[in-house]
């Protein structure tokens, strides 16, 4: 009986993180696009053709919030934008 209950709780358990696992959603490439789009305008590099040279504005950590927030937005950062240029 230890064996079932074990067993049945180890199957709950696979199907709770595999039904966890499906619901991420992924992101398309149209939205990729778009926000790597507004970060570059949102940062614009130090020195121009040289990526290695570093953002005018903020760090890479700010680029990356701006890019995690922009896909979580589906690639409408039209309010934060506006705020970040007044």
């Amino acid at each position: 009986m230890p064996f079932r209950s074990s067993l049945l709780v180890s199957l709950i358990c696979a199907t709770v993180l595999v039904s966890i696992v499906t619901r991420a959603n992924a992101i398309t490439a149209e939205v990729a696009k778009k926000c790597q789009i507004l970060r570059e305008k949102q940062f614009p590099p130090r020195v121009i053709g040289n990526p290695a040279a570093g953002s005018a504005k903020g760090s890479w950590r700010d680029q990356t919030e701006f890019f995690r927030k922009c896909v979580a937005n589906g690639g409408n950062m039209d309010s934060t934008t506006e705020k970040n240029r007044q």
